[in-house]
């Protein structure tokens, strides 16, 4: 008896030598062959909304599309304890090995090179449980300061201010609420999605169109793990009045599995850029990331600002690449706070649009995270209500939080329905008309960017034309954020216009006729006595209207 329990403990030990020698890495290839597919036939490996995409963007289907070479991953997969996935973007195979079977690998001659992306493989979900790192994947769930809670008791809902400060009320009455748009939502989980009642009409009309686990890819049930995920999500999708109406629940989404709880290494940004791969495959337009990566457990993968210049980290790459195949990737700027250069990465990439956060008083968060990037570029580029943000929780009840992670959804949600109502719109169309709708337009900075966006000055926002004339209407409205008195608008070829005062629930506060000395100049109003809210501003001549939401601070 006494051997065999020997034995059996030596077989046990030498278990799990063997499993803690496995770690992650990235195998890279140097050619990719085909056999079955061609770029002539893009119809084999893409679908129809993903090639519909590509057409409005003027992109074609290019070698990063094709897969990776099947024999090249057959041969890795007899020196690997497991493959994880293949990634075409960067033509590499993600495996679970260890370091004697990685010199065997590095011999095949069509090996590129190989890289460690993670130690271990899917360790204890609770190892990281009391690390103090707050990062967009990690925030903390925080209930409403005392203060929030009295303002938030002020409106009729709990997020009526969130919406309101970006008009998706206003778009959700013009009718806009996502449909035909495809959203994929990148997370670490999303408990409870499936049966909350908010979120649960997703299931009812097939809007869920793609689920995926990339942390561990034989887990076919993406509603587990972190409720972190049904949070975002609920402040994209939901759909019940007097809980939550976001901003786009009659959109299509595409869920993702990316994010790794219990350990941060390189292998979450492979994670995140094979997702990228499937949300493409499916045609998704937009996706929506609340995560982030800048230090991690090996040190010898933590970046340095250098590093944030939107073309080093493995992410920001990714990020790009799906940015320059026409989707809309909008991803949360990070929680590390008022330090000058603060972000995270993909926050960093080109072609994206990384969000930041204001509090109530539409003052920049203190966790938000700042630019410039490691190259200078302003981020982040536009910023939503991140302070108290109501969402929905697991269990299907109303919560409040804090981070970046619970802007980056609003602004998800707004793009929806401005695409939904202009399809024939470009990713870059859509991107110029979100920047230039901000309440920082003309003057960005490195705290909110561009400011906070809204639904009507980025639909109708752009140079108008009066009918019957070819001569152009400029309309700009400033300050935005109005901090004092005077407004000064510019609108129409006219001396004279009409200008009026309404509040949200669209009753006219005052009325009357302004002028000017000459059509170079604004228009300028006094609004004093006007207490600090929402308002929309509307200017008339003749038979041209245009209206716009301002904020009396």
């Amino acid at each position: 008896m006494g051997r065999i329990k020997l034995l059996i403990c030596l077989l046990i030990w030498t278990s799990m030598v063997e499993l803690a020698a496995q770690d992650r890495y990235a195998v890279f290839y140097k050619f990719k062959p085909q056999v079955n597919f061609s770029l002539d036939h893009p119809e084999d490996f893409l679908s129809q909304k993903s090639l519909a995409r590509r057409t409005r963007e003027g992109v074609v289907a290019d070698s990063l599309d094709l897969p990776v070479a099947q024999k090249y991953v057959d041969e890795v997969d007899q020196k690997s304890h497991y493959i994880l996935y293949s990634s075409k973007w960067f033509n590499a195979t993600i495996v679970v090995t260890d370091a004697e079977r990685v010199k065997e690998i590095l011999a095949f001659p069509f090996v590129d090179r190989v890289e460690l992306v993670g130690h271990g493989f899917i360790p204890n979900p609770n190892a990281r449980t009391g690390k103090t790192i707050y990062d967009s994947a990690r925030n903390k769930f925080c209930p409403p300061t005392s203060e929030s809670a009295r303002l938030l008791a002020t409106n009729e809902e709990v997020y009526d201010f969130q919406n309101n400060l970006l008009a998706i009320d206003k778009m959700h009455e013009e009718g806009y609420t996502g449909k035909g748009v495809t959203i994929a939502v990148f997370d670490a989980g999303f408990p409870g999605a499936d049966v909350a009642s908010p979120l649960v009409h997703l299931q009812g009309s097939g809007q869920i169109i793609g689920t995926r686990d990339f942390v561990r890819p034989w887990n076919q049930n993406v509603y587990s793990d972190n409720q972190h995920g049904t949070n975002v999500l609920s402040l994209i999708a939901s759909n019940e009045a007097g809980k939550l109406v976001a901003g786009a629940p009659d959109a299509n989404y595409i869920l993702a599995m990316t994010e790794e709880v219990a350990t941060e290494y390189w292998v979450e940004e492979y994670n995140w850029v094979r997702a990228a791969e499937y949300a493409d495959s499916l045609g998704a337009d937009i996706i929506n990331s609340s995560l982030g990566y800048l230090d991690f457990d090996d040190p010898e993968m933590t970046y340095t600002l250098d590093d944030l210049d939107g073309e080093t980290t493995i992410i920001a790459r990714g990020a790009t690449i799906a940015s320059n195949k026409g989707i809309l990737v909008i991803n949360s700027a990070g929680n590390y706070g008022s330090s000058e250069s603060s972000l995270s990465s993909p926050s960093d990439a080109k072609g994206i649009l990384a969000i930041g956060s204001v509090t109530r008083d539409l003052s920049v968060s203190g966790f938000s995270s700042r630019g410039p990037t490691g190259d200078g570029r302003i981020k982040p580029d536009l910023a939503a209500f991140g302070s108290g943000t109501a969402l929905i929780r697991a269990n299907g009840q109303v919560g409040y939080s804090n981070g970046t992670s619970f802007s980056a959804p609003q602004i998800a949600a707004l793009a929806a329905g401005l695409w939904e109502a202009k399809p024939e719109w470009t990713k870059d169309k859509l991107v110029e008309s979100l920047l230039n709708s901000g309440t920082q337009a003309d003057d960005p900075d490195n705290l909110l960017g561009y400011g906070i966006p809204n639904f009507f000055d980025a639909l109708y926002g752009e140079i108008l034309n009066v009918d019957g004339n070819e001569k152009a209407v400029e309309w700009k409205v400033y300050p935005n954020p109005l901090p004092g008195d005077e407004l000064q608008i510019y609108f129409g070829n006219s001396l004279h216009a009409d200008f009026t005062l309404i509040d949200l629930n669209g009753r006219i506060l005052e009325h009357k006729s302004l002028e000017r000395p000459s059509v170079k100049e604004p228009f300028s109003i006094l609004l004093e006595g006007v207490k600090s809210g929402f308002y929309i501003i509307q200017l008339q001549e003749g038979a041209l209207i245009k209206q716009s939401k301002i904020v009396r601070q």
